[in-house]
């Protein structure tokens, strides 16, 4: 019997190429990762994923000197038994396994699903993991941002939209000039949001005249339309440029902006949704209407955003009085 080797969530594996397994079980099974991976999967980050899932379970099953057609439940119980990610991660590998045998069983390359059977280990989120920050930290963060230039402004701006409409950075990142919206009575910013959904979110009257006040900022005529709302910045010089923020670009410029102002840096983008969230259902605002502003398709989301009183005190630990 071979060594068990423990299996790491990130190898350094190619994205393009097919695994050797694939292409020596003939045209049906290149046809099906082929229809799984660029055609049935639309979202980036799941395709990612999930073939990152199924390569490094079909690298491990290789080294084991099965081929695709002899995978068993057991052989793929005793991968999961090895692996060394966390739970949700686990799970995701399994679920993109599942998935990808399916298509296999579909187009007559398995009889079936050797993943189907496989049981994934319970693991139920009561909280999320993502530090919520405090509307004193939050306020605090706005006040200590000048503006003397014009990534000032964009900086206050894009915190304020993060905070006042409960969006996820990437919608605020994809945000275009036409999506500042005025209806005849009020302006709304309209998201592009996680699994193609378009919502849009009324503009308060302070988020109004910060995102009039940016727009003004921008030097030379006005943007046109498909322009984007939030533009990156030009190395150190404090300027702005035509191009898009991307995710990552406002990761950094969060971290830059905590640092300068002493707060914790370990606040992200998502530290203001939980906040949002929390804050509003703390002053008794429905979960459901909540739930709506936040864009989650079942309220358990929205609970997992959600601080109040859920945190082990010193107070509480002092009484127990045994």
């Amino acid at each position: 019997m071979k060594e068990l080797v423990p299996i790491h969530t990130s190898p350094a594996l190619p994205t393009r190429t097919m695994p050797m397994m694939i292409v020596e079980a003939g045209p049906h099974a290149r046809f099906a990762w082929d229809e799984f991976f660029e055609g049935q999967i639309r979202n980036p980050h799941t395709r990612a994923a999930y073939r990152h899932a199924v390569r490094t379970f079909l690298c491990w099953t290789e080294t084991r000197g099965v081929s695709l057609t002899q995978i068993e439940p057991g052989l793929v119980g005793l991968y999961f038994n090895q692996h060394l990610g966390s739970p949700p991660t686990r799970k995701l590998h399994l679920a993109g396994l599942r998935a990808f045998f399916d298509v296999l069983v579909n187009r007559h390359v398995l009889i079936l699903n050797p993943a189907a059977t496989v049981r994934g280990e319970r693991y139920s989120v009561v909280e999320g993991k993502t530090p919520e920050i405090s509307k004193e930290q939050a306020r605090a963060l706005l006040e200590s941002i000048g503006l003397m230039r014009p990534v000032d402004v964009r900086d206050r701006a894009l915190i304020q939209t993060l905070i006042y409409t409960a969006a996820r950075a990437g919608a605020v990142a994809g945000l275009r000039v036409r999506d500042f919206v005025w209806d005849g009575t009020q302006y709304s910013l309209r998201f592009a949001e996680k699994g193609g959904k378009s919502r849009n979110i009324p503009v308060r009257h302070d988020l109004e005249q910060t995102l009039r006040a940016y727009l003004a900022s921008l030097r030379g005529p006005s943007p046109p339309k498909d322009a984007p709302l939030f533009r990156s910045i030009a190395g150190r010089t404090g300027q702005l440029t035509d191009q898009p923020l991307r995710n990552i670009d406002i990761t950094r410029m969060l971290r830059r902006r905590l640092h300068a102002a002493g707060l914790p840096v370990q606040f992200s983008a998502h530290s203001f949704r939980v906040a949002t969230v929390t804050d509003l259902l703390t002053q008794g605002v429905p979960l459901e209407d909540v739930q709506h502003l936040a864009g989650h398709a079942d309220p358990r989301t929205t609970r997992l955003y959600d601080r109040r009183q859920k945190h082990v005190t010193r107070n509480m630990v002092e009484r127990i009085s045994i």
